[in-house]
Parts: structure tokens; C-alpha cells; sequence
């Protein structure tokens, strides 16, 4: 019976002893539960690496009661990262590393110092810069981090302290790695905007050098082409003058010799009007002039003048002036360079003893212009890229080398500056129609 009441006297004594040992021993305890609790909301918060390392330290230092926390992690490029509460030491990488050479490292086990020899370098390393513990943070045999604390600031660590730290060792090692994999990404981010402004700083300069480049090469173009059109019209003068007989009488065969003469000094005097009026394209100084004018006498003017070319290559050049065609408002001169590079086009690119057949009529409010042709036609592929500037149709560069690809690219232009519409259709080796629609404005 004794017994029985010293026993029952026994357990509550033991337990309030025990508590007075906790309060007065270990009053600095912590709750594990509560502390991974913390540490877990700690990590959550961020992706940033320094936040998420000072978060992590604070908390840890705070409930192992540690006189400095820090992390030295290895980032990448051969850069490291140090970051802890306000008053840890900064470790440097040559120190950092001599830890990858320790057993412990490779076991990811805990570093203790004052566990350590006195003479082990290790022990002096850490000691040198007040650190007591290092807990490796290890990933696929490899060190990504270290988290080192000073000093206990009372009694010292516990072997209850070493296994928290082994137990959150893997939910800083995924923190951590999680981080670093969002600053690659910021980081490369930061050099990919960098090299995006430089490459754009390049090409602002090269676009600037070319735009400087071009405009030298419109000005050359257009100096180049008043010097040449002047010769090139007394040529063309003079040659007429002869097949005129203003200077005697001449023979069939120079007459033959100097109409071809003639021609390809109009061919000339047209192609220098084509680059003249690309240059004035480019610098904006292309203007349409628009007056009344019988477009039906025009196109007539201009057929006329290639049926002696026509009539050398074995051709006929077939139009039907329109009677009571209404008088309209265009540009003469550059209309009839329409007209003339569509006619001319057609001798060039048709086969011998075929027909070229010229329309001009009206078509509800539209004076509607076509030529057709039974030529070599362009190629399917190739159709959309013709009216561009430069761009000849691959059959056309082998029929006629010496093509510019300036024509058709000023046609386009000519009939949209008066609110016209291009006519074209074509099908390779049976011929090509070119034409224009342009809105009438009866005067």
C-alpha cells in the first residue's frame, strides 16, 4: 500500500522536476514542428536568391539560437553568392572550397567544429571565421550551397540540432536550386535584352550608313542619267536628220544600218527616263501632271513608232483606234511610258511571224488599256514578284540579258498614282496580256 502511494506521488513530482530542468537548462528550446512550420513558409515566399537565403538564415539562426547564419552558394559562370542575417562573415570561394575536399562533404554530413581535431585545418578554418557548423547542401553529388552557423549563443548545439539540420537539408537543397534556376533565367534574360539592344544598335547604324548609301546612289543614278540623256538626244536627232535627208540622199542598206540606230537610241532615251524616274521615286520628287489629253491618239502615236521594229522582227502589231474615245486627265508622258514598255515588251518576249494584238476601249467608267501577247508568258511562281523593283521572271533574263526590271515596277506605280488598276494574266509558253484601267473624268 506504501508503495502504491509513492508511486502516485512519484510521477507528478517527476514531471514537474522535469519541467523545472527545461525551463531553467533549456529555456532557449524550440518546437521542431513549429520550426520546419516557419522555415517552410520562409521558403515559399520568394523565387529570389538573396531573399530566400536571408529569410532561411534568420529563421534558423533565430530558433538554434546561432550568433551568425549565412549561405555561400555557387551560382553559375564561376560566380557565388553569400547572403545571412545582418552580422555573418563573408566566406571566401578559396574557402569554400577546401569543404569539397572534406569527408563529410561527400557524405552530406554535418560539419562540427569543436568535434573536429585541434589540429585539423578544417577546424581552424572554420574557427578563423567564428563558424561552428556547416551543413553541404548536396545535388546529384554535387555541392550547390552551404548553410554555416557561428556560435550557440548559450549553452551549445545538441545532437537534436544536428538532426533538424539533416532533416531540412533536403527542402533547402530544392529552395535553393529552385532559385538559382529562376535567376539563370533573369540573368539570361538581362544578356538576351542586351544583345537584342546591341544588334539593334547595329542595325540602326548599318541602316543609317545604308540609308546615307542609297540616297548617294540616287543622286549618282539621277546626275548620271540628266548627263546621259542629253548626248543621247542630239544622237538621236542627228540620226533622224540623216533618215530625214536633211544632209543627201542615202541607200536602202544605211537607211536599214541607221533606223536601227534609231531605235536603240530611243530604247536608250526611254531606259535613262526609267532610272530618272525611280530616283525621283525614292526621293519623293515623283509627281503625276495631270492634263486633258485623247489617250486613244496616244496609244496610236506609240504603236506607230514600233511598227517599224515590229515589221524587222516579222511581227504585226494589230490595233483598232476606238472612235468618240472621251478626252481624260493624265499624266501624257508618263502614260505613254506605260504604253510604250507593255508594247515593247511584247515584240521582245514573242516569238517571230506572231500577232501582238492592242485594245484601248471604255468599260462602264474605266478607259480600260490591254496588250496581248503569244510569247514565252511568265511563270506561274514568279507571277507575284513581277511589278517589284529589279525582279525580271527567270525565262525573261535568259531571252534578254540585258533587261533592267525597272518597267514594270514604274508601270505599277504610274497607274496607281492615278487611281488606276493593273490588268495581268499570263500562262508560261502561250503569252501574257498587260494592261491598265483607268477612271474616266470626262472633260
Amino acid at each position: 500500500m506504501g508503495v502504491l502511494v509513492s508511486l502516485m506521488f512519484f510521477q507528478p513530482a517527476k514531471r514537474l522536476f522535469d519541467k523545472l530542468i527545461n525551463n531553467i537548462i533549456y529555456k532557449n528550446n524550440y518546437s521542431t514542428e513549429e520550426f520546419l512550420d516557419t522555415l517552410n513558409k520562409s521558403l515559399s515566399v520568394t523565387t529570389d536568391l538573396r531573399a530566400l537565403l536571408e529569410k532561411a538564415a534568420y529563421t534558423i539562426g533565430e530558433a538554434l539560437k546561432s550568433e551568425q547564419a549565412f549561405f555561400f552558394v555557387n551560382t553559375f559562370n564561376d560566380h557565388y553568392i553569400t547572403a545571412g542575417t545582418s552580422n555573418h562573415k563573408r566566406l571566401p570561394k578559396d574557402d569554400a572550397i577546401k569543404f569539397d575536399n572534406t569527408l563529410e562533404v561527400k557524405e552530406k554530413s554535418v560539419i562540427v567544429a569543436s568535434l573536429r581535431p585541434l589540429d585539423d585545418p578544417i577546424r581552424r578554418l572554420m574557427v578563423s571565421h567564428r563558424i561552428e557548423i556547416v551543413l553541404p547542401l548536396v545535388k546529384d553529388h554535387k555541392t550547390i550551397s552551404y548553410l554555416c552557423l557561428g556560435d550557440h549563443l548559450s549553452s551549445g548545439y545538441t545532437s537534436r540540432d544536428i538532426k533538424v539540420l539533416k532533416t531540412i537539408s533536403n527542402e533547402l537543397t530544392i529552395a535553393i536550386q529552385n532559385a538559382l534556376a529562376v535567376l539563370e533565367v533573369r540573368e539570361f534574360n538581362t544578356i538576351l535584352q542586351q544583345e537584342v539592344a546591341n544588334a539593334t544598335k547595329e542595325l540602326r547604324t548599318s541602316n543609317t550608313t545604308l540609308r546615307q548609301l542609297d540616297k548617294a546612289k540616287d543622286e549618282f543614278v539621277s546626275m548620271a542619267s540628266h548627263q546621259l540623256r542629253t548626248p543621247l538626244t542630239s544622237v538621236k536627232g542627228y540620226i533622224s536628220m540623216v533618215l530625214e535627208g536633211d544632209v543627201g540622199k542615202i541607200s536602202d542598206a544605211q537607211r536599214q544600218l541607221l533606223g536601227e540606230a534609231f531605235n536603240s537610241s530611243e530604247r536608250m532615251v526611254r531606259l535613262i527616263g526609267d532610272f530618272l524616274n525611280v530616283s525621283r521615286l525614292q526621293t519623293g520628287k515623283f509627281i503625276i501632271d495631270k492634263y486633258p489629253i485623247d489617250l486613244s491618239k496616244l496609244v496610236e502615236q506609240e504603236v506607230d513608232s514600233l511598227q517599224s521594229y515590229a515589221l524587222a522582227r516579222q511581227m504585226e502589231l494589230i490595233y483598232h483606234r476606238p472612235t468618240d474615245f472621251p478626252v481624260i486627265d493624265v499624266d501624257e508622258s508618263k502614260i505613254r511610258q506605260v504604253v510604250m514598255n507593255f508594247t515593247d515588251n511584247a515584240l521582245y518576249y514573242s516569238k517571230g511571224y506572231s500577232s501582238i494584238n492592242i485594245s484601248l476601249s471604255v468599260v462602264g467608267n474605266n478607259a480600260v488599256f490591254t496588250v496581248k501577247d503569244y510569247g514565252i508568258g511568265v511563270p506561274y511562281e514568279e507571277q507575284a514578284k513581277l511589278f517589284t523593283k529589279f525582279y525580271r521572271a527567270s525565262n525573261a533574263k535568259k531571252a534578254r540579258p540585258d533587261g533592267t526590271g525597272v518597267g514594270l515596277y514604274l508601270a505599277k506605280k504610274i497607274i496607281i498614282a492615278h487611281n488606276g488598276k493593273m490588268i495581268f494574266e499570263s500562262i508560261e509558253g502561250k503569252g501574257s496580256t498587260f494592261g491598265f484601267s483607268l477612271p474616266i473624268k470626262q472633260v
